[in-house]
């Protein structure tokens, strides 16, 4: 965050001369939009895959100035996109300054900022308030109270000596707090019934009721949501009022594409050694077939995360092999794409009765995943100098002791190796471990195609005949 620039105004009475009026937040996000829409610059960054589906619609409501609930499956960004939602505040906003509720300077709503207003005029003291402090986060939970939500009396307010009655007494929940912003909600179906209702004012009159006390505050806050589609009927369900006062639903969904699930692979692992496009494809694979197959309970569905999580294991994998074997710089082979069946078996759930064959299902959908990555990769090539020459004697061992120059030594000077290399987008002069990891995925193909064998033990990994 930029620190406040200095030529905003900082009294009410300069506002008003610089020509600053209240603006509805709808208004605002609508404004900002539009004109991002206008210049052509993107108005959620980060957010891969939903450019043609999910976005549009996003974009529509927003517009209409309508309350959003997204709902998919978990991992498919929901909560990446919302807050993202920022991004379409004014960067600064004008607050009065030590009020409670952040209100507008020339639009107070509160009893003491009124009379505030009232008491000092044009010399009411402005702050202002970054965008990124204007959204505001919620996990539901099952212990979320109205309180916490809404707002509650304050025993300490009422002990200084006010009177039970007066609305000073009352301490702001999140949703008053959010006045003037974005108040987002993720899982909204876990909240109590009792606590959704408590939201019903907030989203239709824009107003607050706390206990016994009749407080009209207009309140002006967009309300986005996410929940999953299996929590209306699981874990708890959005009451049917509620839903009815959201103006959007909006479906998600996982990458479409292996382009995609690739762009996202990219984009949020933290990854310790070099993980080529080639391997990035097979774990993108990997994932599209586990979201297909059967033995799969897709109602849960196979996070994004998944595959981040996949692909950061590679790395790590790579990253133990080269400092084993002393291998500079240390970059993913195949052979490393076997430590992630046994890690991330805990991450997906299986149907029933697939009890103690889970790790036979992801090695079976890992090696389509290779298969399938390598005939993309390799189409039109013919591979079979390769294959004849480990047929005739040159056995390669890989293996997690084995570095990438070994590899590369146990097989003869052959054309075939510099396309390989070139079809996965590693040049003849790179590190062997870039050209190992080429070859490797080309052996690999081989033997899921049956033209080689292959024997491994705890260590070592060797193709031949």
């Amino acid at each position: 965050m930029n620190a406040v620039p200095d030529a905003l105004p900082r009294t009410a009475g300069e506002l008003r001369a610089a020509g600053y009026s209240p603006r509805p937040i709808a208004r605002e996000i609508h404004d900002n939009l539009l004109a991002a829409l206008r210049e052509g610059r993107d108005a959620w960054p980060g957010i891969v895959g939903f450019s043609r589906t999910v976005l549009p619609q996003l974009e529509r409501a927003l517009l209409a100035g309508h309350d959003v609930v997204l709902l998919g499956e978990r991992g498919q960004g929901k909560t990446r996109l919302l807050r993202t939602l920022a991004g379409l505040l004014d960067e600064w906003t004008p607050v009065i300054e030590g009020s409670e509720l952040g209100e507008h300077p020339l639009e107070p709503i509160t009893p003491a900022s009124i009379r505030r207003a009232a008491e000092l005029g044009d010399d009411l003291p402005v702050a202002w308030r970054h965008r990124s402090e204007r959204y505001t986060e919620k996990l539901a939970t099952p212990d979320t109270s109205v309180g916490d939500l809404i707002g509650d009396v304050d025993p300490v307010k009422v002990a200084e000596g006010r009177s039970l009655g007066d609305p000073e007494t009352i301490h702001f929940g999140l949703v008053p707090r959010a006045h003037r912003g974005i108040v987002a909600i993720n899982e909204l179906p876990d909240l109590a019934e009792r606590i959704q209702v408590a939201l019903l004012n907030v989203m239709e009159e824009r107003d607050i009721q706390v206990r016994g006390y009749t407080l009209r505050l207009p309140l002006d806050v967009l309300l986005v949501a996410t929940a999953n589609p299996e929590d209306y009927t699981n874990r708890g369900r959005i009451i049917t009022p509620l839903k009815d006062r959201f103006g959007a639903e909006i479906r998600t969904h996982y990458p479409l594409d292996v382009e995609s699930e690739v762009a996202v692979v990219r984009q949020e692992a933290d990854l310790v050694a070099e993980v080529g496009e080639p391997l990035l494809e097979v774990l993108a694979r990997f994932v599209r077939n586990l979201r297909e197959s059967p033995v799969i309970d897709q109602r849960s569905g196979v996070s994004a995360r998944f595959a981040v999580a996949a692909a950061e294991t590679v790395a790590a994998a790579a990253l133990r092999r080269a400092a084993i074997t002393g291998e500079d710089p240390a970059v993913a082979r195949p052979v490393d794409l076997d430590a992630v069946p046994a890690v991330l078996r805990g991450k997906v759930e299986f149907e029933p009765g697939e009890e103690g064959r889970e790790v036979e299902h992801l090695v079976h959908l890992m090696r389509r995943a290779i298969a399938e990555t390598a005939r993309e990769r390799f189409a039109g090539l013919d591979l079979r100098p390769l294959s004849d020459a480990v047929a005739d004697g040159h056995l390669v061992a890989t293996g997690e002791r084995v570095p990438g120059a070994e590899v590369l030594a146990a097989l003869p000077e052959l054309p075939v190796l510099h396309e390989v290399a070139q079809r996965a987008g590693v040049s003849a002069d790179e590190p062997a471990g870039r050209i190992a990891a080429a070859v490797e995925l080309a052996l690999e193909s081989l033997f899921l195609a049956r033209k080689l064998a292959k024997d491994s033990d705890e260590h070592t990994t060797v193709y031949g005949q």
